[in-house]
């Protein structure tokens, strides 16, 4: 349905610099200055873009890295290289202003690449919501389901309380959805012609 576009090569980059700066994390307190607080986020506005590519421990980085391969290069091999900057950081700094929104208070950091991620997902959902994925490494289902499942999952903890920013992953989710909507209609009329 879709061409090739050119190889991917952000989402290399961005898994190597969330590595990168994990490692800088667990060597100096000075990430502390890069992670999003709702509280001070408009004394710290940088931090709507660099907590992104900060993660809490290992498991978080590596769950968010993992799917940052499998879906980032099914979206950049379709969108292409611009494109896909695009979507993941804006999808990213939406995922902080949906934090903002839903604890605008708060001074727990605020730090991962899930708004991003979720963006991803969300673009790739409406571009090819078929795709065969697999729960827990195991069983295959269509990714729209796997989206319905995640989308679920937040929207029940957003009212429950936890170290997950779920209004992060939520607006990801849906700045990644309209950029796919848009992206569709584009990629369909581009293909008749």
């Amino acid at each position: 349905m879709y061409s090739y576009i050119e190889k991917p090569i952000w989402t290399y980059i961005f898994i190597i610099l969330c590595t990168i700066m994990f490692v800088f994390q667990n060597l100096t307190d000075y990430w502390i200055y890069l992670a999003f607080f709702p509280a001070y986020a408009f004394r710290m506005p940088w931090t709507f873009i660099t907590s992104i590519f900060l993660h809490a421990d290992i498991e978080h980085l590596l769950f968010n890295m993992i799917a940052l391969f499998f879906f980032g290069l099914g979206l950049e091999n379709i969108v292409g290289r611009r494109l896909f900057v695009i979507i993941f950081i804006l999808s990213g700094i939406f995922g902080n202003i949906g934090y903002l929104i839903t604890d605008p208070s708060s001074i727990i950091p605020g730090i991962g690449a899930s708004g991003a991620i979720y963006g991803v997902v969300g673009t790739l959902v409406v571009l090819t919501p078929f795709r065969r994925v697999f729960l827990y490494g195991l069983f295959p289902i269509p990714l729209i389901l796997l989206v319905a499942l995640w989308t679920i999952i937040d929207l029940a903890g957003l009212f429950s309380p936890s170290t997950v920013a779920h209004g992060a992953h939520l607006a990801g989710l849906v700045v990644g959805i309209l950029f796919g909507v848009y992206l569709r209609r584009y990629l369909v009329r581009v293909e008749y012609y």
